[in-house]
């Protein structure tokens, strides 16, 4: 036996494995179209931000108590309609997504509106009051102008500030209470000194009206209300302030509880539509939140099919990929990145040739079509492998009925995983059935085998005597077979310790070439590489003896028997998986005897019982491992390999004498 603790290139260049590097674990969030990657959440909307708590954050809902924001508002408002997304995340929940933060858009595109609203009337204001100085020659007023320039530069004040859009209003989408003051108190302020300044020359009544709307649009209901009474008061005041008698004073108390009225009137019809646009806005944002979600659902279900999936267009241009369909194609996880072509390696043209027939016909078989990939392991030089595989093609049309279908999504299956899972229905089905007969035979197969030693006991006759041999040593087979299903039976315990595998290889191989009379040197047919790389797993040592010695009895059977012409190999892959590698130079196994393999009391020999590969496979299977038969292309020396994955686990902790 020869052995090599580190040289898996070696083990890759002489004996023809294909060498495979780990691979990086990276969410796949390829959207099914064009080609777009996100790895970050969408952001579909201007109120969506990143979910990851800030500093930022965790102020939030203090400020919103300090400006303003209503707690306990009255259920038929807005204020209630958004205080669950004004709520911030609290330590005892930190597994509860955070809620936005940020103001409605709508509210924030409505406040701009007013505040340029109220920058323009100002100017127009202050416009009129030049026009009647310069062309209708009247007296300037010094008072009012100043009055009007002043609102003017609060307004463009309040525009030019830089201010995130956070700041001016809540989440709830009502102004914060300093920025109602600059705007809606300015504009109160102003109006009520023009309305004592430039006396019944200016329609005070229609300027409230801005800052009345603005108030029932932007601010809570009951602060709304306070602004319109305010404004019905201010008028009653002017009007009672302004008249010269008491025959007046009953006109103009009239004519402002007129205005009043109206002013209160817009102001509830305004809160009502703008309760109306917080819902619709609410009803939105949770509409988007739960499309979002469904979409991270859809991506992450289809990364984690053992299907693959593509995206291709008419000209065989891949625009999207799941990883497990790159994995069956033969192409870099890196491309599940970026949109590639099917003409890039002339492996792929029977997809390319499909996906054109395809198109052709616009239908394909519900059942799908099954076709072989000759693919190549990347090196110079290697062997090609032969990946069956059944395609199924959905198309989309577009709206254009004339321009016949623009995109395809491929649906490809390995056609040996499909075997492999009809065979382990099968083969469950008759390891139940094996399993019941074997009790039942045990019985009377002991009672054979001691009525048979009895009667040879007094057998003299040599031809008698070899009669009862001959029983003897069939009774002797019956019961390994019996021992053999009842080994795999169902509910075998599957507790193990965890071995290192590397060192648990080395020595069971090193005991088996002894046992088989196997030279040491370098004319042994046994290579040996399990590297250097500590690889713990769970499994039972007498098993694992089990499923590696019947590995090498079948290698050293139908091998050359010539210098490394049987290679064992233990390597470690991606996602947390060893490999434990058995191959031979034999004669590579004929296809129609693959698919038997795995199944009981199948068997090439005359005497075999046909239960070696069966017993590997479920002993595998009870410690979570797997085992496969990968064969290598006709360029390859040892071309029947056989693998057995397993799960890597942690290794044990080491006990602290006391």
């Amino acid at each position: 036996m020869r052995a090599a603790g580190s040289s898996p290139r070696r083990a890759d260049e002489d004996g023809g494995f294909a060498r495979s590097e780990p691979v990086r674990e990276e969410t796949w969030f390829a959207t099914l179209g064009f080609g777009l990657e996100r790895t970050q959440p969408m952001e579909l909307g201007r109120g969506d931000r990143d979910t990851r708590p800030s500093d930022s954050d965790a102020a939030a809902a203090p400020a919103a108590a300090r400006d303003g924001v209503d707690r306990h508002p009255d259920p038929d408002s807005k204020d209630s309609a958004s205080t669950a997304s004004a709520r911030a995340p609290t330590g005892a929940e930190p597994s509860r997504r955070r809620a936005q933060v940020d103001p409605p858009a709508s509210f924030q595109r409505i406040f701009r509106a007013f505040t340029i609203a109220r920058a323009l009337l100002g100017v127009l204001l202050l416009g009129i009051q030049g026009l009647v100085v310069a062309y209708l020659s009247g007296r300037p007023v010094w008072a009012s102008l100043l009055v009007c320039g002043a609102q003017v530069l609060a307004s463009l004040a309040v525009l030019a500030w830089p201010v995130a859009p956070t700041g001016h209003m809540a989440a709830s989408g009502h102004l914060r209470s300093r920025w109602a003051l600059a705007t809606i108190g300015v504009d109160l302020l102003t109006f009520t000194l023009l309305l004592f300044v430039a006396g019944p020359a200016v329609n005070v009544a229609a300027l409230y009206m801005l800052p009345v709307l603005m108030a029932a649009t932007l601010m809570p209901r009951h602060q709304a209300y306070g602004v319109a009474s305010a404004v019905v008061l201010l008028l009653l005041g002017e009007a009672w302030w302004g008249a010269p008698d008491a025959q007046q004073l009953a006109a103009a108390l009239m004519q402002a509880g007129i205005a009043g009225g109206g002013v209160l009137t817009i102001a509830m019809l305004a809160g009502q539509l703008s309760d109306r646009l917080a819902r619709q806005e609410r009803a939105a944002r949770s509409t988007l939140e739960i499309a979002r979600q469904q979409a991270r659902l859809n991506r992450l279900m289809i990364e984690e099919m053992q299907d693959g999936v593509m995206v291709v267009d008419r000209d065989g241009r891949v625009q999207a990929a799941n990883p497990a369909a790159l994995q069956l194609i033969g192409a870099p996880m890196a491309r599940r990145f970026v949109p590639f072509d099917l003409h890039d390696l002339p492996a792929w043209a029977p997809l390319r040739e499909a996906l054109v027939r395809g198109h052709a016909s616009g239908v394909w078989p519900e059942g799908g079509q099954e076709m072989s990939l000759r693919l190549a392991s990347g090196r110079a030089q290697a062997p090609t492998e032969e990946r069956p595989l059944r395609i199924r093609m959905r198309f989309t049309r577009r709206r254009d009925a004339r321009s016949g279908e623009a995109l395809c999504v491929l649906f490809l299956e390995d056609v040996r995983t499909l075997r492999q899972r009809a065979r382990q229905d099968k083969l469950a089905a008759m390891g139940r059935v094996s399993a019941a007969i074997a009790h039942e035979i045990r019985n009377p197969l002991a009672a054979i085998a001691q009525a048979n030693a009895l009667l040879a006991e007094d057998l003299t006759d040599p031809g008698q005597q070899r009669l009862s041999q001959m029983v003897a040593d069939n009774v002797e087979r019956l019961q390994r077979i019996v021992d053999d299903v009842a080994e795999v039976s169902p509910g075998g315990s599957s507790d193990a310790p965890v071995l290192e595998l590397r060192a648990e290889v080395g020595r069971l191989c090193a005991e088996w070439a002894r046992t088989a009379g196997l030279p040491v040197d370098d004319s042994s047919p046994l290579f040996v590489d399990t590297g250097d790389e500590p690889l713990p797993v769970r499994f039972d040592p007498e098993h694992l003896r089990r499923v590696l010695v019947n590995l090498l009895d079948n290698a050293l059977r139908h091998g050359s028997g010539q210098p490394q012409a049987v290679w064992v190999r233990v390597v470690a892959r991606a996602e947390g998986r060893i490999e434990l590698s058995v191959a031979s130079d034999g004669a590579v196994i004929a296809p129609d005897v693959e698919p038997h393999l795995f199944e009981p009391f199948f068997s090439t020999r005359s005497r075999g019982t046909g239960l070696g590969l069966y017993i590997c496979r479920e002993l595998c299977t009870r410690y979570g491992a797997s085992i496969d038969f990968r064969p290598r292309g006709s360029g390859a020396r040892h071309r029947n390999v056989f693998q057995v994955a397993m799960p890597r686990v942690a290794p044990p902790s080491p006990e602290v004498s006391p």
